[in-house]
C-alpha cells in the first residue's frame, strides 16, 4: 500500500501544528557552500504531526511541486545564521534547507517551534523504544516457554494420534507456539532493522557533524559576503541618489528648453512679422519719388500761399486802418447828428410852443 506522505502529499492523518511564510533554500550539492533558491518567492512553510506515525514534519509546496518534506528527528538542529536566516541539514534527504524570513520574529517563532517539535519527536521516540523492548522481552519470554509447552504436549501426547485427537487445550498451544514462532521471527527482523538505522543514524550524525562544519564556515564566509552586499548596497544608494539628481537637472533642462522654443517660436513670428513690415517700407519707398515731386509742388504752392498771405495780411491791415478811421469819422458823425438832433428837437419844441399859441389865438378868436 503507498504511503502519500512519503511522496510529499499531505496523509488524512496528518494535521498542520504550525504555519508560516519563507524563502526557500537548498545546499548546492555539488559544492556544499553556495544556496541554491527552492522557490522564486516567500511560500508556505508548515509543522505536521502524523498520529498513524506519531512523527513530526516540515512541509512546503511550491504550486504542485514538494520542495521540502523533511521528518524531524532528535539529532537534529536548527541553527540562526543571521538575522532574518535559519538553516537545519537532514541526513535522510541528505541536504541542508535554509528559510529566509521577512522579520527576525517570524524566525525567533520558528526556531522556538523547532526545538517543542524535536523535544516531542524525541518522547515520541523514547515511547516508541520502550514498547519494543517490552515486545522484545515479551517475545524472548514466550520463545523459553516455547520448549515446555511443546515437550508438555509430548509428555500428555505419546504418538500422533493422540496429538491430533487431544482437544481444544492441544489446538491452542499450538496456536500460541506458532504466534510466538511470529513474533520472535518479526523480533529478529525488527532488531536487524535496527542496527541497519542505527548505522544509518551514525553515519547521518557524521554527515551532520561535517555539514555544520560546512555552514559555521559559509556563515563566516556569508557575513563576509553580506558586509559586501551592504557596502555595494551603500554605493549603489549613493549612485541612485546622484542619478536622481541629474534626472532633476534634466527636468529642469527639458523645461528650460520647452521655454527657450516657444521663445524661439515666438520670435519666429516676431521676425515674421517685422519681415512683412520691411516689405510694406520696401513698396512704399517705391512711391517715395513720386510723394517727393507731389510734396515739392506742395511746397510751391504752400510758399505761393505763404506769399499770398502775407499780401493778405498787408491788406487785412489796411482794411484795419480804414475800419478804425471809419469808426473814427462815424463817431464824429454820430456827434454831430447828436447836436444837430439835439438842435432839432429844440426847434421842434419851439415849433410846439408856437402852434399851441397859434391855438390860443384862434380860441381866443
Amino acid at each position: 500500500m503507498e504511503d502519500k506522505t512519503d511522496s510529499g502529499l499531505s496523509h488524512d492523518m496528518e494535521q498542520p501544528i504550525f504555519t508560516t511564510r519563507a524563502h526557500v533554500f537548498q545546499i548546492d550539492p555539488t559544492t556544499k557552500k553556495n544556496w541554491v533558491p527552492a522557490s522564486k518567492q516567500a511560500v508556505t512553510v508548515s509543522y505536521f504531526y502524523d498520529s498513524t506515525r506519531n512523527s513530526y514534519r516540515i512541509i512546503s509546496v511550491d504550486g504542485s511541486k514538494v520542495i521540502i518534506n523533511s521528518t524531524i528527528t532528535p539529532n537534529m538542529t536548527f541553527t540562526k545564521t543571521s538575522q532574518k536566516f535559519g538553516q537545519w541539514a537532514d541526513s535522510r534527504a541528505n541536504t541542508v534547507f535554509g528559510l529566509g524570513f521577512a522579520s527576525e520574529q517570524q524566525l525567533t517563532k520558528f526556531a522556538e517551534k523547532f526545538l517543542e517539535v524535536k523535544e516531542a519527536a524525541k518522547l515520541a521516540r523514547d515511547k516508541s523504544q520502550e514498547k519494543m523492548e517490552t515486545s522484545s522481552n515479551h517475545s524472548q519470554e514466550s520463545g523459553r516457554e516455547t520448549p515446555s509447552s511443546t515437550q508438555a504436549s509430548s509428555v500428555n501426547g505419546t504418538d500422533d494420534e493422540k496429538i491430533s485427537h487431544g482437544g481444544p487445550e492441544t489446538e491452542q498451544l499450538q496456536s500460541e507456539n506458532d504466534r510466538l514462532k511470529t513474533a520472535v521471527e518479526q523480533s529478529n527482523t525488527n532488531a536487524k532493522k535496527w542496527e541497519t538505522e542505527l548505522q544509518t543514524l551514525k553515519e547521518s550524525n557524521a554527515r551532520l557533524v561535517d555539514a555544520l562544519q560546512e555552514s559555521n564556515t559559509n556563515v563566516e564566509t556569508w557575513k563576509k559576503q553580506l558586509a559586501t552586499c551592504k557596502e555595494e548596497s551603500d554605493q549603489l544608494r549613493i549612485k541612485i541618489a546622484e542619478l536622481e539628481a541629474q534626472c532633476n537637472d534634466a527636468n529642469q533642462e527639458k523645461e528650460r528648453n520647452a521655454q527657450l522654443t516657444l521663445r524661439v517660436q515666438e520670435l519666429e513670428a516676431e521676425l515674421q512679422d517685422k519681415e512683412q513690415e520691411l516689405e510694406n517700407l520696401r513698396k512704399q519707398a517705391e512711391i517715395i519719388p513720386q510723394l517727393m515731386t507731389e510734396c515739392e509742388s506742395i511746397t510751391g504752392k504752400l510758399q505761393a500761399a505763404e506769399t499770398a498771405n502775407k499780401e493778405l495780411t498787408g491788406r487785412m491791415d489796411t482794411l484795419h486802418s480804414d475800419v478804425e478811421e471809419s469808426h473814427q469819422k462815424q463817431g464824429h458823425m454820430k456827434g454831430e447828428l447828436k447836436k444837430f438832433m439835439d438842435v432839432l428837437e429844440g426847434k421842434i419844441d419851439e415849433l410846439h410852443e408856437v402852434r399851441q399859441g397859434l391855438s390860443k389865438l384862434g380860441l381866443d378868436n
